[in-house]
């Protein structure tokens, strides 16, 4: 295994996520952040600046000085980039959703596997020790058969391009589906059959869904219930989202929360209460088990086709919710 770090470029700092993956690229010795593109000049010039690297204008030319990029755009670029960057052979790891339409994200990992580049997703509550715990003992057996599943990832709306279905694709159910939906594929080893579900606009006044809730069926037998919802307070909730899931088995129950990994801080400094993190930086983990993947010659260890799931998860999701009634899963 070569042990050349490799340059590794961000397109887009529109995802808040950018910052953090800029980062952990920052402090892993595997790698070295080469550049920064992004269509908004001064956003791109901002981050470059702030993470000591160059600012390219055209895509073209970070493209030429990179092993690798992090797409992190808004949801319906995601597409485009991901296709100049195979054709550029190189590596990508796209931020979530894979795509906003099923068909666009099949394009996408078809055209990788085509060029020869590895595709990953930015899934990294993989990485959570909680996540991993649950999954052995599911593995293991150690609840039995599991009946059922209620997991949730309600969060605040983050605003911006979020709200814009040109850009994001759609709402609520658009961005916080498919963290769950690549958890319920990965611990159970289980497709999705059939999903049930409702979504509406009742906190915002936006142009896209803000709520919802769904029932799931896997392959398996396993029903599962999500509230991907925007509702927590957008002034006072302390976390993006709140991943948790609780698992109902023949030989018993377990109930994690993925970010009960912090200390809750009350300061008249800040404005609400914050939770510090004590624990793992599951983007730091995510970052560099897929460096680790690309220098070994290995597949992305989340890879374009569980993005493609997830996708095709959330295109059935709000096919049901138009028309009020369970959508079997569609897959290629």
């Amino acid at each position: 295994m070569s042990h050349t770090a490799l340059r590794v470029g961000i397109a887009s700092f529109a995802h808040g996520h950018a910052n953090s993956y800029a980062a952990a690229l920052h402090s892993l010795p595997e790698a070295v952040l080469a550049g920064v593109w992004d269509d908004q000049q001064q956003r791109g010039e901002q981050a470059a600046a702030k993470y000591e690297t160059t600012f390219h204008p055209q895509l073209d030319a970070l493209l030429t000085s990179c092993d690798a990029i992090i797409v992190a755009a808004e949801n319906t670029h995601h597409h485009d980039l991901v296709l100049r960057a195979a054709a550029a052979g190189v590596h990508v790891l796209c931020e979530k959703p894979l795509a906003t339409t099923a068909a666009a994200a099949r394009a996408m990992v078809q055209a990788c596997k085509t060029a020869n580049v590895q595709l990953g997703t930015a899934f990294p509550v993989r990485y959570s020790p909680t996540v991993r715990r649950l999954r052995e003992m599911v593995r293991t057996g150690a609840l039995g058969k599991t009946l059922m599943v209620r997991a949730t990832n309600r969060g605040t709306y983050p605003g911006g391009w979020f709200g814009d279905p040109q850009l994001a694709g759609g709402g609520a159910l658009m961005d916080h589906i498919v963290h769950v939906a690549d958890l319920l594929r990965w611990i159970w080893g289980s497709e999705f059959r059939t999903v049930y579900a409702e979504a509406a606009t009742r906190y915002y006044e936006l142009p896209v869904d803000d709520c919802g809730l769904l029932l799931i069926t896997m392959e398996d037998g396993v029903v599962v219930s999500l509230d991907p919802s925007w509702s927590r307070p957008a002034q006072s909730f302390p976390t993006w989202g709140d991943v948790t899931m609780e698992v109902t088995g023949t030989a018993g129950i377990a109930a994690i929360d993925v970010f009960a990994q912090n200390v809750e801080l009350y300061s008249n400094r800040n404005i609400r209460a914050r939770l510090v993190p004590w624990g793992d930086d599951f983007d730091r983990l995510m970052i560099s088990d897929w460096l680790s993947a690309l220098q070994a010659g290995k597949p992305a260890p989340i890879s374009g086709e569980d993005g493609l799931r997830a996708v095709e998860l959330v295109e059935s999701a709000y096919h049901s919710a138009r028309t009020h009634l369970p959508v079997p899963i569609e897959r290629d």
